[in-house]
């Protein structure tokens, strides 16, 4: 296999006015071909030993970015899928250069020196630095770019490279592309960048556009060393108002230092901030005096100075006097001169400004095809570059004309498919997704275009005439004509499905077309132009359809398809069933060849299938070979066919082993094609590869880079019709690369084929002739006239066969004839399909009845579910299916699973195992107190060292003082010792409460001899030391208490077990109190799980399913072998099991009531039986006594326990009480440890800062006094020649003549940077060279000191160079001698300034030493402030007892209102109930008066009144009894009477009865006869039409009748709810109602 990194050949073509390519002739065109032949062939070898005779020579298509670059004033280049491609304006010739990697990045070049650079799309990217017109590689950069970089930029001043890096770290680099060496960097510094441009007259100074944002990144530089510094500039509103500027954002030196200190308050840190939106910029151009033009996207043209950062605004579209023309547009690209300044916007209209001050003048307009993107000038500022980002390049040249010339015009998109048209003329085909297809020449020209307003998926060209078929998304199949290569037409169009047709093949001799889509169909057209391109049917593949080729055996008039399917219906890429289809070479027009569905019949198309072990993403079919690539193994593999498959039927499937495996594509998937001769084979992966071998001989191939990998590698590969050229599409890039192979060792035997293939090509010829005239006869295809066509009919079954069964077509030519198709077959099936429903549904009935009657039978007779099934092998298949998803889901649960636990094991390690003390709480009793105590780590050995180290240290330091204390006085100690003492025992100046809490470290500096940084860092870890002993402390005793909590628990267990006897020996029922430990209390719980806490059914496996029954046979054969313990059984029967007394119970006692004080009465007993009884009474009585003493006794000892539990549990509160405010006092001392910690940090940062800025103020001061060193040092130096020195000042100062020349023109020259300060140098020194000559000696000089002279002299020209060139590269010299004096007074008033500054910082510093900040323990009655320059006039010291005094007295006060507030209280809420009474009571009294008014007005009847009236009750009951029983006699004559009477009308009915018998008996005699006659008038009054107007008074009639019906019930709906009413109201005025009653009936 052949690879290569280093730089690709060129090949030289010639682009004409409308956008295409020639091969270049010529003198420059055959140099570069000859170059561009030789690499290849040295570079491109197969792997072993197959050598190329001629190159491998492409063109490419295409237009990948929209960056375009000059690389002299007359070439530009831009980036085409994984080459560059240069284009020469004058000339349009084009040369491309392929990238050494697998895709191209960014892209940029310097017209005036002719260096392009690019970077690579990959891991770890490299930029590669190369030479234009030699393409040679200069260098390779290597930066710490990670994925890629976004933007690149080339210096015009000096060998200076700017690139900004994407994700993760957005890092700006600036390179010296000839040492490779990288000149500065910024991490983090290019975010949102867009593009980097550098400065033209500069090359320190780098502008960065970003999204929202534009930053100029100054280099700073001294010697070897540079420095990026930014200087953001802050943009305007979008109304044009300026925003308030924050402050700079460089450091300033005199900047008070930062403050790290404890957090203030939100008002002295926040920042007034802007909240206005700001402008957008778009577009970035340097102008002549090192300004920035700024386009925005909002309209807007913005002059920006980097050196003051000053932004003004040239144009606002918002004001109103803004000009109509530019407020349309907005900004898109800038390009400047010295005459005028170009701008595109939005609406493709350019524009000449000019700029007089803020004064902007429209000089000329030009108006473009579309829309641009980018605009510059080249290098000599002649020429105006205009391209954009569709593939259209434009020339304008103002200065000699106004007309825009197009030099290139490819279109941007991407490439659906690529194939070569059946010509001599070798013509391309391609089309992209947009449905633009383009036609190109052999050389790479494009010929012409067509916009088919479709998307399109596939492409085909005819190899018997000169169309080419598309597939698009909607399932169509356009014919386009390519007779006429400047206007290809579409001329017919065929719909076949819903679905995109994925696939189109064309049979080598151009029978049929054959298509394939992911519906598992595969459509047979007629390749004929002059049989309309019929459809003649479709077969039916099991699966989607991945890939789709043809072999046309000529001998055997057939031809061969083959097809590979996806199986699961398409949800994979790949697929392991090979169809192979076999159809006739003759016409399918024939009546039986297809059905009446349009299916091709079985005897026309014969198919076999073969399952291949190993899932295929695309194969090609040879000769009797299949040849294949395999994703999963990535290798291709080749199959053999079987010949003998007449036994075979259709649905039987084959499987085939491959013969050969060899390696494939790394990136898959990858498409194959078998070359026209059958010798090679071409693949073409995802990874951009192209891999050409022989397939006589697979493990040889020839590999080529043709496309990006990052940008999806390959879409399309195809060989031309002599399989010399292959053509490639690319899946993203948007390229098309040609290539051409001439392969050494075979060319006799291609002489070969194309002598075999001379009858074939003759054959061809031959029908094309008569095919092509046909084809260009037809007409334009009208979409409209198509749409016209279609009748409704057609439409509504166009869309009623979306949802058709995939094995019936959709749609196959003629609609019409579907359609009575269809019809015929529903008038015919009609009766059939409802006989199947109705069997079915009786089927349906007996099987649900016989499956009931199998449930009811006993179960010996009972028979199994599956035997019920009438298809066995469809629930087989079910079956399968489930458990294969069952499998499927059980997989991925397990592997859930398998993450959870990994994250759990992970979060446990990291949280949990790693931790020396765990997290845990202990909860009071009764409380609501929790106590947390301090997870602990393990302390590292390096923490150990580091303190043991530190307490060493202060062993030897406290030694060492106390050995100096032994010299002090006895005073002196008495003294010292007196203010220890009272230190220690006020405890306020140690600053916390660690050392009256036992904990603290004995090895503490004292808070005021803490100085050196040392003693800080020593003073830190001694502190963390001391909080790691209160935490470990407090757990001592937290670990107590818990415990101590852990006992109570279990006590409270054991007594509520006795209370629980004593309940149940007592009978009664008592929820009792159980506290148990929290998760919070107990976290080792947390890692355990219950059985409770599962709610699901556990799943057990068959082997775990027969553990568990294993393991219960076990358990029952112990419990069987424990049942034949007799001696046990013993011991159960006789004492319950126990071997102790049983404990009498009491209260279970009952004494026996005597046997005759049941039977007897008591007057019979004698007196012996009431001895007895007496007794008896005696016992049950002392019982009861007994009884109730031991109920009490029991209850007694119950609360005891209970109050015990109480006790105990109020004990362990009020210890965690005390815990509690232990941990305070704990938390307490640590913050204040902490406290000390972050201010000993704060005082570090501070001291750290205080000694960065005395280097950097005296690193500055020394650089400004540099000037003077050499000065000062002159005289010292020579003092030894007195007489001499004042002679060799003068000359010391001279300088050479053409200095002082330059001095007067330097304002006119541009800056000296980069590479052209060696050449001053060098100047300098060839000058210097004359002056030091020996006949400039002064007389009586000795050699020896003019030779150290000159040493001097010339390191003070080279001091003075140096000083130069850094002024030179700070900014632009103006005036030599005016520079020199203000730097000099520059220079000496910042000495000055710097000196004072350093002497304040000095004072600030031992300020700062002396000052220590002590930490103070505040008590109570102190105030804070923060004011260190106040004198406190108006604070008051106060002893503490007055404080508490005046305390005392406010609670007091307190007390006393709060009471009164009480009392107030108290009488309002008596007031409030004395009201609220007196409304209860008036209340009743309303309640009675409306009683008694219903009282007086209550009716009674006359019986009532006689009722109450009268007194003597007996009287008149007597009375009513005599009425009722002369009522009675009377009403049981009326029932003998009555009874009589329906007697009599029995026997009437009987007789009645009888006749009416007799003459049913005649009537059902005459009943046929009858029957007859009303059959007869029946159907004569149906044949008799009947008059409208008898019908439409009947139908009044029928309505008529219809509404009184309906009113009727509406009436008596009201009269039933009129009489619920009366009832209601008789009922609420019964009374009244009775009376009235008795009234009527007295009047009756």
């Amino acid at each position: 296999m052949c690879r290569w990194r280093d730089h690709s050949p060129t090949v030289t073509v010639g682009h004409h006015a409308n956008g295409g390519s020639a091969l270049g002739d010529g003198e420059g065109g055959t140099v570069q071909r000859a170059l561009w032949r030789n690499h290849f062939i040295r570079k491109l070898l197969p792997v072993w030993g197959c050598k190329l005779n001629q190159p491998i020579e492409w063109w490419i298509q295409g237009f990948t970015n929209k960056t375009v670059e000059f690389v002299d004033n007359e070439t530009v280049c831009y980036a085409c899928g994984n080459h560059i491609c240069f284009l020469r304006l004058d000339t349009k010739l084009q040369s491309v250069l392929q990238g050494p990697g697998r895709a191209i990045g960014a892209l940029t070049a310097s017209g005036k020196s002719g260096i392009f650079a690019f970077s690579e799309q990959k891991l770890s990217p490299s930029i590669f630095v190369y030479v234009y017109p030699e393409l040679q590689l200069k260098n390779e950069l290597k930066g710490t770019a990670q994925l890629d970089y976004t933007s690149l930029t080339l210096s015009d001043g000096g060998p200076y490279l700017g690139c900004c890096s994407s994700l993760p770290d957005h890092t700006i680099t600036v390179w010296n592309w000839e040492t490779a060496e990288q000149i500065c960097t910024r991490p983090q510094a290019g975010k949102d960048v867009v593009s980097l441009v550098f400065n033209p007259l500069s090359c320190l100074q780098l502008c960065a556009l970003g999204s929202t944002s534009i930053t100029v990144w100054n280099i700073e530089r001294s010697a070897s060393l540079h420095v990026l510094k930014p200087s953001v500039i802050e943009l305007p509103a979008t109304d044009g108002s300026f925003a308030e500027r924050l402050g700079p954002t460089s450091y300033p030196v005199r900047a008070k230092p930062p403050y790290f200190g404890p957090e203030l308050p939100p008002v002295f840190t926040q920042t007034k901030l802007s909240t206005k939106a700001r402008l957008t910029p778009s577009t970035i151009c340097w102008t002549s005096t090192s300004k920035l033009l700024v386009g925005c996207a909002e309209g807007f043209l913005l002059l920006i100075d980097p050196v003051s950062r000053s932004v003004s605004v040239l144009f606002n579209p918002t004001t109103p006097d803004a000009d109509p023309d530019l407020r349309q547009s907005s900004f898109q690209a800038l390009t400047l001169n010295k005459n005028s300044l170009i701008t595109v916007g939005k609406d493709s209209v350019v524009h000449s400004l000019q700029i007089n001050g803020t004064q902007i003048n429209i000089t000329h307009t030009w108006q473009l095809e579309g829309p641009a993107t980018t605009a510059m000038y080249s290098p000599d500022c002649e020429t105006v570059l205009l391209s954009s980002n569709t593939g259209q390049i434009y020339v304008l040249n103002p200065t000699r004309t106004n007309k825009i010339v197009k030099v290139l015009d490819v279109l941007c998109g991407k490439f659906a498919a690529a194939a070569w048209a059946r010509t001599d003329k070798n013509i391309c085909v391609s089309v992209r997704d947009s449905g633009e297809l383009q036609l190109w020449s052999v050389d790479g020209m494009r010929l012409g275009s067509v916009s088919l307003q479709a998307e399109v998926t596939s492409l085909a060209c005819c190899p018997i005439a000169q169309y080419a078929a598309v597939g698009t998304t909607s399932g169509n199949v356009l014919f386009v004509d390519l007779s006429r290569e400047q206007e290809p037409r579409l001329v017919h169009q065929v719909h076949l499905c819903n679905t995109p047709v994925d696939h189109l093949v064309f049979d080598q001799e151009g029978n049929y077309l054959l298509t394939g889509a992911s519906d598992s169909r595969i459509f047979v057209i007629d390749a004929k132009p002059s049989k309309k391109f019929s459809v003649l049917g479709c077969t039916v593949v099991p699966g989607p359809i991945l890939s789709l080729s043809t072999q046309c055996i000529r001998d055997c008039e057939k031809v061969t398809v083959l097809a590979l399917c996806a199986g699961q219906e398409g949800k994979h890429r790949d697929g392991r069933l090979l169809t192979l289809l076999s159809l006739p070479a003759k016409d399918l027009t024939g009546p039986d060849c297809v059905d009446r569905h349009g299916c091709l019949s079985s005897h026309v198309l014969q198919v076999s299938r073969y399952e291949v072990p190993h899932p295929l993403t695309s194969c090609v079919l040879g000769v009797s070979e299949v040849f294949a690539h395999c994703q999963r193994r990535k290798t291709l593999q080749l199959f053999r066919l079987p010949q003998d498959t007449a036994g075979l039927g259709s649905q039987q499937v084959v499987r085939l082993n491959p013969e050969q495996e060899v390696k494939g594509h790394p990136l898959g998937p990858a498409c194959l094609v078998l070359s026209p001769h059958q010798l090679w084979l071409a693949s073409a992966g995802r990874d951009g590869l192209l891999r050409i071998r022989e397939t006589s001989s697979m493990e040889r191939y020839t590999e080529l880079q043709c496309h990006p990998c990052r940008l999806g590698g390959v879409r399309s590969l195809t060989f031309s019709t002599d399989s010399l050229t292959l053509l490639t599409a690319g899946c993203e890039d948007g390229s098309l690369v040609c290539t051409n192979l001439r392969i050494k060792g075979v060319e006799a035997e291609m002489n070969k084929v194309t002598q075999n293939g001379q009858p074939m090509a003759h054959f061809l010829k031959d029908i094309f002739n008569t095919e092509n005239p046909v084809l260009t006869d037809l007409p334009r295809w009208s979409q409209e006239s198509c749409v016209g066509s279609e009748n409704p009919e057609e439409s509504e079954s166009r869309m009623s066969n979306n949802t058709a069964p995939p094995p019936h077509p959709k749609s196959l030519g003629s609609r019409r004839l579907i359609l009575k198709v269809m019809k015929e077959e529903n008038e015919k099936c009609t009766e059939t399909k409802e006989n199947l429903r109705k069997t079915i549904q009786e089927l349906r009935g007996t099987i649900q009845e016989m499956l009931r009657e199998n449930e009811n039978v006993p179960a010996m007779e009972r028979l199994a579910q599956h035997k019920l099934n009438l298809d066995v092998e469809g629930q087989r298949g079910l079956d399968a299916m489930v458990e294969q998803e069952a499998t499927r889901v059980r997989e991925e649960i397990e592997w859930e699973i398998l993450a959870k636990r990994f994250l759990r094991d992970v979060l446990k390690r990291q949280c949990w195992d790693s931790l020396k003390v765990k997290s845990r709480s202990v909860k009071g009793f009764h409380c609501e107190h929790e106590v947390k105590n301090y997870p602990l780590k393990e302390r590292t050995e390096k923490e150990v060292e580091e303190l043991h180290r530190v307490q060493n240290m202060r062993k030897i330091e406290m030694a060492a003082s106390t050995q100096c204390g032994l010299k002090k006085t006895s005073s002196a100690r008495e003294e010292e010792q007196e203010e220890e003492d009272l230190t220690a025992e006020s405890g306020v100046v140690t600053g916390s409460f660690s050392a009256q809490l036992g904990y603290s470290n004995p090895y503490i500096y004292d808070q005021f001899i803490v100085r050196t940084t040392e003693q800080k860092v020593n003073q830190i870890i001694l502190l963390q030391d001391v909080i790691h002993r209160i935490k470990t402390a407090f757990n001592a005793e937290f670990d107590a208490v818990h415990r101590q909590k852990v006992q109570e628990l279990n006590h409270v267990r054991e007594r509520n077990r006795h209370i629980r006897e004593i309940l149940l020996e007592l009978d009664m029922r008592q929820e009792l109190w159980e506290p148990s430990l929290t998760n919070s209390e107990w976290p080792e719980r947390l890692f355990t799980v219950d059985d409770s806490e599962i709610k699901a059914e556990k799943y057990l496996s068959p082997e775990q399913r027969e553990e568990e029954e294993r393991k219960e046979l076990e358990e029952q054969k112990h419990l069987a072998a424990k049942g034949d313990n007799f001696m046990k059984k013993g011991l159960d029967d006789m004492m319950d099991g126990l071997l102790e007394v049983k404990k009498e119970e009491i209260l279970k006692m009952e004494i026996t009531q005597p046997e005759f004080a049941l039977t007897k009465p008591d007057s019979h007993w004698s007196e012996e039986e009431k001895k007895v009884y007496k007794l008896y009474e005696k016992k049950t009585k002392d019982l009861s006594e007994k009884k109730e003493k031991y109920k009490k006794l029991r209850e007694t000892e119950m609360k005891r326990l209970q109050v015990s539990t109480k006790d105990a549990t109020k004990s362990f509160d009020e210890t965690l009480m005390k815990l509690f405010q232990k941990k305070l006092k704990c938390e307490m001392a640590m913050y204040q440890e902490k406290l000390k910690i972050t201010s000993l940090v704060y005082s570090m940062n501070l001291e750290e800062e205080m000694r960065s800025r005395e280097l950097e103020l005296k690193l500055k001061l020394e650089r400004t006094l540099a000037y003077k060193v050499l000065d000062k040092e002159f005289r010292t130096e020579f003092a030894d020649v007195p007489a001499h020195v004042n002679h060799l000042y003068k000359l010391f100062k001279r300088r050479p003549r053409f200095l002082k020349l330059r001095t007067d023109n330097k304002p006119k020259e541009q800056a000296l940077c980069g590479s052209l300060a060696p050449d001053a140098l060098e100047k300098m020194s060839k000058a210097m060279e004359e002056l030091d000559a020996p006949e400039n000696i002064p007389s009586r000089l000795d050699s020896t000191v003019w030779k150290r002279f000159c040493l001097v002299r010339q390191a003070k020209i080279e001091s003075e160079h140096k000083v130069n060139v850094k002024a030179f590269t700070l900014a632009k010299i103006q005036k030599l001698l005016q520079k020199r004096r203000v730097e000099k007074e520059a220079a000496q008033q910042e000495i000055k300034n710097l000196s004072d500054e350093l002497k304040s910082l000095h004072k600030e510093k031992n300020r700062f030493l002396m000052d220590i900040m002590v930490q103070v323990i505040v008590k109570q009655g102190q105030v804070y402030t923060t004011d260190e320059t106040a004198d406190f006039p108006e604070y008051v010291l106060l002893h503490k007892g007055v404080v508490e005094d005046l305390n005392k007295t406010i609670r007091m006060l307190g007390g006393q209102n709060i009471a009164s507030m009480v009392q107030r209280k108290d009488f309002r809420k008596n007031t409030f109930l004395l009201e609220w009474e007196h409304k209860h009571r008036r209340m009743q009294i309303e309640d009675l008066n409306n009683k008694a008014r219903d009282i007086r007005r209550l009716h009674l009847s006359e019986e009532q009144q006689d009722y109450l009236n009268n007194s003597d009750q007996k009287s008149r009951v007597s009375t009513q009894v005599s009425i009722l029983e002369k009522t009675i006699v009377y009403q049981e004559k009326a029932h003998l009477h009555n009874l009589q009477h329906y007697k009599n009308k029995i026997e009437e009915f009987t007789k009645q009865a009888t006749m009416k018998e007799e003459i049913n008996t005649v009537s059902e005699q005459q009943l046929p006869n009858m029957q007859v006659t009303v059959a007869e008038r029946r159907h004569i009054f149906e044949t008799t039409v009947k008059s409208q107007a008898a019908s439409e008074g009947r139908h009044r009639e029928i309505v008529q009748k219809k509404n009184l019906e309906d009113f009727a019930k509406a009436q008596a709906e009201e009269l039933v709810l009129l009489w619920a009413e009366v009832e209601r109201l008789r009922m609420k005025n019964f009374p009244s109602l009775d009376h009235l009653k008795q009234l009527s009936k007295e009047n009756l």
